[in-house]
């Protein structure tokens, strides 16, 4: 039952990420736009891309999922921070809650590593 329950996590936990970064290419403009109206550079875009369908795939596929989860916790929180501030908006305030919840997760599978099935249990 263990085995079966971390993957089924792992697959949860990874598709909001690997969806993200997809959309983010075909929403390039918007997300560049988003990004730079909350003081980020538009720039950095194409590795935001690369690390949500990098560690996404890194966490559904088992590899590296213990270090793929602590960086998905940090990203989720700095997102949160970022992004997710304006508590008056109520869907940003879940948002928020959000982010803060899926690092959870990601520190239980840094914690717990991938389980039984994984490319590389560890």
């Amino acid at each position: 039952m263990h085995a079966i329950a971390s993957l089924a996590g792992r697959v949860l936990l990874s598709a909001i990420f690997i969806s993200s970064g997809i959309n983010k290419i075909s929403g390039y403009a918007g997300a560049q736009s988003y990004m730079e109206s909350h003081g980020l550079p538009g720039a950095l875009l194409p590795l935001v891309i690369a690390f949500e369908i990098g560690a996404g795939l890194a966490v559904l596929l088992g590899v590296f999922s213990r270090w793929a989860g602590l960086l998905l916790a940090g990203f989720c929180l700095a997102s949160a921070l970022v992004f997710h501030l304006n508590f008056a908006d109520q869907m940003q305030a879940i948002n928020f809650m959000k982010n803060l919840a899926m690092a959870g997760g990601f520190l239980l599978l840094f914690a717990n590593g991938s389980g039984r099935y994984a490319l590389r249990p560890d």
